[in-house]
C-alpha cells in the first residue's frame, strides 16, 4: 500500500532551508578536505586478536583389536610417563592362540631337524627336507603374527602428559578403531591465532607479543614461533603459532585470550 503524505507550506520551507544548508556544507568539505592515505604498520599500534592455547602433542588412543577393556590404568586428568601402560585389553583368546602357535613351531622345528639328519644319512629325500623346513618357517611366521597381535592388547603412552578425556569404560567391549582416551602433553603449550595476511609485510618469526589470558587474567610474554604456509584467499588471513618465553604451570590447554602485538616502526 502506498500512503500519500500532505505537507504544509511551513514544512516545505523548512525542508528547502535544510537542503540548502546540506548542499553548502558538502561543497565546503570537498574544497578543504584532503583524501587520507591508508594506515601503515605504525598505525596499527598494539593490535589485538583472539588466540587459543593448544598442546604441541595430543592424540586419541584407540584399540586395534575388537576386544573388551580389562583395565584403564590412568584416570581422567591424571599424569603418565612416556611408555607407561594406559589401557589393557582382555586378550585371553589371542594369548591362547599364541601359545598354540608356539607349540606348533616347536613341533615343526623338531621335524625339520630330524629330516635334516636323515638326509645326511641318505635315508630321506631332499623334497621332504625342503617341505619340513618350509613348515617350520610357516610356524615361525605364525608365532610372529600372534606376538604382534598380543602386543596390541596394551596401549602405551607415546609421550608423557595427561589424560584429557576418557571416552570408554572398563569392561566395555569395543570394535577395532573405537576411541578410548584423549591424551595431551601439557609441558609444551603453544599459542595459535589468525592474523590478517597484510601483516606478512612486517610479521616475522621470533617477534615478541603479549597474551592476555582470559581465565587467569594475566599478561604473559610470548613470541612468534612460526607462520603458516598458506594464506586463506577468502578471509585474507594466515595462521600464526606462538610460544611462551617462560614456563607457566598454571596454564591449561584450551584456555583463550587476546594477543597484543605492536608492529615495528616504519
Amino acid at each position: 500500500m502506498i500512503t500519500r503524505r500532505h505537507f504544509t507550506p511551513k514544512a516545505v520551507s523548512w525542508g528547502i532551508a535544510l537542503g540548502v544548508a546540506i548542499l553548502f556544507a558538502g561543497h565546503g568539505a570537498s574544497q578543504t578536505d584532503t583524501p587520507s592515505s591508508a594506515p601503515g604498520p605504525s598505525a596499527l599500534q598494539a593490535s589485538s586478536l583472539r588466540a587459543q592455547i593448544l598442546p604441541k602433542h595430543f592424540t586419541t588412543l584407540s584399540n586395534e583389536l575388537p576386544a573388551r577393556i580389562d583395565r584403564i590404568h590412568v584416570p581422567e586428568g591424571a599424569r603418565f610417563k612416556a611408555g607407561e601402560t594406559l589401557v589393557s585389553l582382555d586378550c585371553v583368546l589371542q594369548k591362547a592362540q599364541l601359545e598354540k602357535a608356539r607349540a606348533a613351531l616347536t613341533a615343526a622345528e623338531k621335524v625339520s631337524s630330524v629330516n635334516a639328519r636323515l638326509a645326511e644319512m641318505k635315508t630321506l629325500g631332499g623334497l621332504e627336507v625342503i617341505t619340513s623346513a618350509a613348515e617350520a618357517a610357516k610356524a615361525r611366521a605364525e608365532v610372529a603374527l600372534m606376538q604382534a597381535t598380543v602386543s596390541k592388547c596394551t596401549l602405551a603412552a607415546p609421550f608423557a602428559g595427561r589424560v584429557a578425556e576418557q571416552k570408554a569404560r572398563e569392561h566395555q567391549y569395543l570394535q577395532a578403531g573405537q576411541p578410548i582416551l584423549d591424551i595431551l602433553d601439557d609441558s609444551h603449550l603453544e599459542i595459535e591465532f589468525i592474523a590478517p595476511s597484510l601483516w606478512l609485510a612486517w610479521l616475522k618469526a621470533d617477534m615478541p607479543f603479549t597474551l592476555h589470558v582470559d581465565e587467569t587474567r594475566r599478561a604473559i610474554a610470548a613470541k612468534v614461533l612460526r607462520i603458516g604456509a598458506r594464506v586463506d584467499s577468502v578471509s585474507q588471513s594466515i595462521k600464526v603459532t606462538g610460544a611462551f618465553t617462560q614456563a607457566n604451570p598454571d596454564l591449561l590447554a584450551g584456555m583463550s585470550g587476546r594477543v597484543e602485538i605492536t608492529p615495528p616502526a616504519p
